[in-house]
């Protein structure tokens, strides 16, 4: 039974949560690797929308094994107000297992994430500021609190005071402060997140030997990441990044499997482009056809309710996600969209300030920052497609459309969104055909 990593091809957003839900179904294990509360995914069955931040979407089916793997920094009063509130609704939580290793944002993070923010200016990153990136840093500075620590106390009381040492002077304008001051209290600190692990206990564990022995017995696994390969600390445009690593090897590091353990990779893309925050964006529209998709789209945040940039599909910024990924496969989402446009554009290649032309994804970030999008345009199609079950239902400009991308970016797609909910889901005959989905029929 294959394994699968579904990653974001874009700058995030693009309705990973209802491609993993798809494929939820039909896996025995989801795991989350990497990133924290500031993602979310939505998702939309059977009428009800369901929004989730830390916990994998497969939990809404009974029986899966949903693990929130030692890649993730994890808030967790966030993850209890997000059990808590799953429970309310009648999930069955009990098969979330969140790894030991994993790392906790603490109340410090947050405060650092808006003084740092703060100081930046001009320059603002456009961070959640959920404490991400100071967690991430503590771990590379190995003062992290992790997952287990909570369930010891002279442990955990050390590894606070350790970590709060070189963080004195900058945190020292938040003491006297009435939000902040009581947060950044030892007692009170130590207390709160003992409670937590009380409360999490039952679901903490070696989560990467519950991966090995779901590998082991040909389980289909599905690796759910984050945010979006363009915004990879290490492969996005820095600085306007994330802090983790968004990209397909990041499961292996996330959650403890190794590279031959991955058999495929889905990039999800929307079928036009979004980014939420600072940085780069050459096919940004600042017209009314990017407020007209922007409000066809819903495009405001999951996490923040922040408005979303958007613009024309990039190819040139597709492709370079489709290499560093190593895609088997694409899923273009909210194709429905882009219905009722007579011409469709897409960005090919950029131009440079020096009349440059780039056709892969610039390295130099003075570069990228000045580059505008050149196009090509296709016919668009008047049709709605929302009610289309089938891509044989779907206009003949429609399925030109999907085929000039699977060709330009030398991937084929395997299934296509023409609407919020999971029955609006179109399989291609290359995702039909998929060793997942002819492996694992959807479990009664």
């Amino acid at each position: 039974m294959p394994s699968i990593v579904i990653v974001g091809a874009q700058w995030g957003d693009e309705g990973k949560g209802k491609v993993v839900d798809l494929l939820a179904e039909r896996a025995d294990a989801v795991i989350r690797f990497q990133g924290g509360n500031n993602a979310g995914h939505t998702i939309v069955r059977n009428g009800e929308t369901w929004k989730f931040h830390l916990i994998p979407s497969g939990i809404l089916y009974p029986g899966k094994t949903c693990v929130i793997g030692n890649g993730v920094v994890v808030d967790p009063k966030v993850l209890l107000s997000e059990l808590d509130g799953l429970r309310a609704r009648g999930v069955d939580v009990s098969g979330l297992k969140i790894s030991a290793n994993a790392h906790v944002i603490m109340p410090y993070h947050i405060i650092l994430d808006h003084s740092g923010e703060a100081r930046l200016g001009k320059l603002e990153i456009g961070t959640t500021k959920r404490g991400i990136g100071p967690a991430y840093a503590d771990k590379a500075s190995r003062l992290g609190i992790r997952v287990q620590d909570m369930l010891d106390e002279k442990i955990l009381k050390k590894k606070i005071l350790s970590a709060l040492e070189p963080k004195k002077a900058l945190l020292r304008p938040y003491e006297r402060d009435p939000d902040f001051g009581p947060q950044l209290d030892l007692q009170r600190m130590t207390e709160d997140l003992l409670t937590f692990g009380h409360r999490l206990e039952q679901h903490i564990a070696d989560t990467a030997a519950l991966v090995w022995r779901a590998l082991d017995d040909d389980k289909l696994v599905v690796f759910e990441g984050a945010q979006g390969a363009l915004l990879d600390i290490d492969h996005g445009t820095y600085p306007f990044v994330t802090s983790s690593n968004p990209v397909a090897a990041a499961a292996c590091t996330g959650s403890g499997i190794g590279p031959k353990d991955i058999d495929e990779v889905w990039g999800v893309a929307k079928a036009y482009s979004t980014r939420v925050g600072a940085g780069p964006f050459p096919s940004e529209l600042h017209d009314e056809t990017g407020e007209l998709i922007r409000e066809r789209g819903g495009e405001f945040g999951t996490t923040t309710g922040r408005a979303r940039r958007t613009g024309w599909m990039d190819l040139v910024a597709l492709r370079y996600a489709a290499r560093i990924n190593s895609l088997t496969a694409l899923s273009i989402t909210k194709l429905d969209v882009l219905s009722g446009f007579d011409r469709v554009k897409v960005c090919t290649r950029y131009r440079g300030e020096d009349d440059a032309r780039f056709d892969t994804f610039p390295y130099h970030q003075s570069v990228l920052h000045h580059a505008t999008a050149e196009y090509e345009e296709l016919p668009g199609w008047r049709e709605d497609i929302s009610e289309c079950r089938s891509i044989a239902d779907l206009p003949q400009a429609a399925r030109d459309y999907l085929d000039w991308i699977a060709d330009q970016t030398g991937v084929p797609v395997t299934l296509v969104g023409v609407g919020p909910g999971r029955e609006q889901t179109l399989w291609t005959e290359a995702g039909a055909a998929s060793p997942a989905i002819v492996a694992a029929p959807v479990q009664a």
